[in-house]
């Protein structure tokens, strides 16, 4: 798994699999960092929100592993909505991860998350939040640019007036929440639907009917949640600190049928997620 990649529109490669480090303080990232390299990981997902992009650059430069043969992602704060605030955050992030570029970053919301999915759209903002982000693209701070938890129209906005393409929307997806209008919007355009929480933050690990169909192909259901995202054509970041979950998490040499992945599509939404209701996008806000 480790050696299948995904071309963006730039032509950079990046990794079909990737660590997620939500929820992680400095000194858990630096371990999480080096114990999936370790493993065979070489996607790294970060954000400014994490604040744990120090302890993503120590676990870095702890691996052993050559700086270019990783490919690292962060995230710009969705309260950054200036050409001035998202420039500056970008030094700021390159200073943290100790590092003199960053693979891909990524717009983290359309809207401060305080006001996340409500009226206020920052349509004109986003447009100088993008025109920053092709700034440091066109500079090499940065290999690649993109979004996240960014809708239809707010991706529409952003090619409407963009020099530089978006490369990649981040995306909650999973078993049960598919928003299959939006990823097949985004691969029509040419920008790669990265899903975030593929196993839904664990809250569909015990689901009946999608455990049944991980028990017909011998694996877990957090492999058949992975495998899915993927033969959707998603790359997949799932969020764990426990190596075990890691080497599981790779192991996904397996083809979800047809039938089955119709019946997947199917599964009716949580109705929680549960701890991890808090956050805006999983509270459906």
């Amino acid at each position: 798994m480790f050696n299948e990649t995904s071309r963006l529109s730039n032509g950079i490669e990046i990794p079909k699999l990737g660590l997620g480090t939500w929820l992680l303080d400095d000194e858990q990232a630096s371990q999480a960092v080096q114990d999936a390299i370790a493993i065979g990981y070489r996607h790294i997902d970060t954000a400014q929100a994490y604040e744990n992009e120090a302890g993503v650059g120590e676990g870095v430069r702890l691996s052993g592993v050559a700086r270019e043969e990783l490919f690292i992602t962060s995230k710009v704060a969705g309260e950054a909505k200036s050409y001035e605030a998202v420039s500056a955050s970008i030094n700021e992030s390159l200073n943290k991860l100790g590092m003199d570029y960053i693979d891909l970053m990524i717009v983290h919301s359309p809207q401060p998350w305080a006001e996340f999915r409500e009226e206020q759209r920052y349509f004109e903002e986003n447009v100088d939040v993008w025109r920053a982000l092709e700034d440091a693209y066109e500079t090499g701070k940065v290999k690649a640019i993109g979004l996240s938890n960014f809708l239809q129209d707010d991706v529409e906005n952003i090619l409407a007036h963009a020099k530089v393409k978006p490369m990649v929307n981040q995306i909650l997806a999973h078993v049960s929440h598919t928003p299959t209008e939006l990823i097949e919007f985004c691969q029509e355009n040419g920008i790669l639907v990265e899903a975030y929480s593929p196993i839904a933050h664990g809250a569909v690990l015990d689901h009946g009917e999608v455990k049944a169909i991980a028990d017909g192909y011998g694996v877990s259901v957090a492999q058949l949640c992975l495998r899915y995202d993927l033969q959707l054509g998603m790359v997949v970041i799932p969020k764990t600190a426990n190596p075990d979950h890691m080497k599981n998490n790779a192991d996904l040499d397996f083809v979800i049928s047809d039938r089955d992945m119709d019946a997947l599509k199917r599964v009716e939404s949580l109705e929680s997620y549960g701890e991890h209701d808090f956050f805006p996008v999983f509270n459906k806000k």
